[in-house]
């Protein structure tokens, strides 16, 4: 039964590929890629533009990890919850900033109770003993505040207004998957196509010095509910 409505599944998206123009086995230049993906946003709700790239990298390699924030040009049409870790003049500038919850002890209760309310963490180094306490709630969501990321910091402003204009993190997984949402389908292509070429260059400059061979190897867009288009890794270059 179960391999039956998978079959249903994969024939369906080969149904919505053939119907949207997208040909599965070829590899489109990325302009007409974007295109496509947008085209293919048919649902009643404004999908969610996503790019996924495949690194040939081991991430369980401390030398191939690829972890990174981008400020998106266009931002990623979607407003972050955002929840700092601050006290006196800094918690009173995290809410000016626009955070949506602030907090300490009385936060980390919360937190500690399971209840995030919010996609992304933001503390001051003073806060990070108490945030430290945290880590076996946060860290599975990937929420853990980090200063190599930036979320960690006292410009509580800074972190804050970036998240709020469309910062994106992104983390390799386990088999070397790194993707994220880079827009919305209401967007228009241009812009859709430099969020693209932002997160593809970002994650070019974050290449590990521990990746060997090809380092990008697969590039692919769809939205949401669409069918997912493969582009072309050759022509990202040059």
């Amino acid at each position: 039964m179960a391999q039956a409505t998978e079959a249903r599944k994969v024939g369906g998206k080969r149904l919505q590929a053939l119907r949207s123009g997208v040909d599965t086995g070829r590899a489109y230049p990325l302009a007409e890629a974007v295109k496509l993906a947008k085209a293919g946003a048919k649902a009643k709700f404004d999908e969610t533009i996503e790019i996924s790239m495949n690194l040939g990298i081991d991430p369980r390699h401390a030398d191939q990890a690829v972890r990174g924030m981008l400020s998106l040009p266009n931002g990623t049409g979607k407003t972050l919850r955002v929840a700092v870790f601050a006290k006196g003049a800094k918690a009173d500038e995290a809410k000016a900033a626009g955070a949506d919850i602030v907090g300490a002890e009385d936060l980390a209760e919360v937190v500690q109770g399971g209840t995030m309310d919010f996609d992304r963490c933001i503390a001051t180094p003073d806060m990070m003993a108490l945030v430290g306490r945290l880590g076996k709630v946060l860290g599975p969501r990937g929420l853990m505040p980090n200063p190599k990321l930036g979320t960690v910091t006292m410009d509580v402003k800074g972190a804050v207004q970036a998240a709020k204009a469309g910062q994106v993190e992104f983390r390799a997984e386990k088999a070397g998957i790194v993707h994220a949402g880079i827009g919305k389908a209401s967007f228009p292509e241009d812009k859709i196509l430099e969020n693209a070429r932002a997160f593809i260059e970002a994650i070019q400059r974050a290449k590990p010095t521990g990746a060997k061979g090809t380092y990008v190897k697969k590039v692919s867009l769809s939205s949401t509910m669409g069918p997912g288009v493969k582009v072309d890794v050759a022509s990202l270059t040059g």
